[in-house]
């Protein structure tokens, strides 16, 4: 009978030890993501900043191959060999041959081969700058709109509590004949939204949070919660001016399409080389066996050739590639104009929502929410003693859950816009 308890209870605890594993870890896991943790997180372990970091380094590795000579081609052969009898000194012209060739380019080819791989491998390089800072953007600006979405949330459910103690209210008011059933159905029709809004908010968020982890290279159900507090300051806006200056001179989106710039102009400057043959040069020994007439010993012969393309054909060929590779200088060029306009009309964007948002938080956090309080408590104090009207109660109270909820909301506007500011500048803002 002991026995068979042991073994019972031994079963038991090895079927609620992974329950009791699986119930601790979420509880782990979820320790409070501030900004910081996130945006490092992100550009640790993001797949897709990884792969393009990956791709840098490919493309680095072309440069010297580009400007490498082509491998030489070593031949092996028999010249002259008699099909009558296979014989390698029957003949005097029979012989074994070895011979090297190499491809030599134009003089000034590889040079821009290898300029034109550089420019390609820098271009790669900024891209992989550029997608970093819209990463760090994008994980900003989710986390940001997480934690309106749990401010929201926390003020919803405390105003939920207010609403039913004013159901109650209404009720108890009702029921002794001093209040009015419309004053009970109002309060529950506001509860009831406040419900609605609650199931919208926690879908919103869930579904932010996924795509945040998603980013974070971490599973997308993984526990996520930010921390009780946050910062509540903003910085001072930056001169519009230092801001385009600065966008125009450090965005790596920039710099990319001018070596892309860079990169077509030293293909044309390839392609009218084209108008220039490449050479060949050659060598072969030949190895003789038997002897002459005379009896003596057959010696070894010696060759070497020098070839060169003829480029005869360069008014469909040579010219056409020119006329192709100005185009492609000509295209690049106004892609750089174009991302230039781009950026500054982001940079100006980002700017005027930052100035709009962080101008309204300040509003509301100073002035609107105060005195909307104040209000309430005002008509609480009024509604106990008889002089203000349940309706009135609850629109006050009502007005102020609205407007802490779009403090809130434009806080976490005035920090996304910061966010594109930074990413619009090519980097973090340190101006005066």
């Amino acid at each position: 009978m002991r026995s068979f308890t042991r073994l019972y209870l031994y079963r038991c605890a090895a079927w609620l030890l992974p329950v009791l594993a699986a119930a601790i870890q979420p509880a782990v896991a979820a320790e409070p993501l501030t900004l910081a943790a996130a945006e490092q997180l992100a550009r640790d372990h993001n797949p897709s900043l990884a792969a393009a970091g990956a791709g840098v380094k490919a493309m680095q590795a072309i440069p010297t191959q580009a400007g490498a000579l082509p491998d030489p081609v070593l031949r092996l052969g028999a010249m002259n060999l008699p099909l009558n009898s296979l014989s390698l000194s029957q003949e005097a012209m029979t012989q074994m041959q070895v011979g090297l060739s190499q491809k030599i380019p134009f003089p000034g080819k590889l040079d821009l081969q290898q300029s034109m791989a550089a420019y390609r491998a820098d271009v790669a390089g900024f891209e992989y700058v550029e997608a970093g800072l819209k990463l760090v953007r994008d994980v900003r600006m989710t986390w940001w709109n997480l934690c309106y979405l749990d401010r929201a949330l926390d003020i919803v459910r405390h105003n939920q509590v207010l609403l039913r103690q004013f159901v109650r209210i209404a009720e108890a008011k009702y029921k002794t004949g001093e209040g009015l059933q419309q004053d009970v159905l109002l309060a529950q029709v506001e509860l009831s939204k406040l419900l609605d809004v609650e199931i919208t908010l926690t879908g919103s968020r869930k579904s932010q949070a996924a795509w945040l982890n998603a980013q974070l290279g971490r599973r997308a159900d993984h526990a996520l919660i930010l921390p009780a507090t946050v910062d509540e300051s903003l910085a001072k806006a930056p001169d519009e001016a230092w801001l385009l200056q600065k966008a125009k001179a450090a965005r790596p989106a920039l710099t990319a399409k001018a070596r892309e710039v860079s990169a077509a102009a030293d293909q044309v400057a390839l392609a009218e080389k084209d108008y220039y043959p490449d050479f060949t040069l050659a060598g072969d020994y030949g190895f003789r066996q038997g002897r002459d007439p005379n009896g003596r010993v057959r010696p070894d012969m010696a060759s070497i050739q020098l070839s060169f393309t003829l480029p005869v054909y360069s008014s469909h060929k040579q010219a056409k590639e020119v006329d192709q590779r100005l185009a492609e200088k000509a295209r690049a060029a106004f892609a750089l104009e174009d991302a230039t306009r781009s950026v500054e009309a982001e940079a100006l964007m980002a700017l005027a929502d930052y100035q709009r948002s962080s101008a309204q938080a300040s509003l509301f956090k100073t002035g609107i929410i105060p005195q909307a309080s104040q209000t309430v408590a005002s008509m609480l104090s009024g509604f106990q003693v008889g002089k203000v009207d349940f309706l009135n109660l609850v629109g006050s109270q009502i007005t102020l859950y609205n407007y802490e909820t779009q403090y809130w909301k434009v806080l976490a506007e005035a920090n996304q816009a910061y966010a594109r500011l930074i990413a619009a500048a090519g980097g973090e803002l340190h101006h005066e």
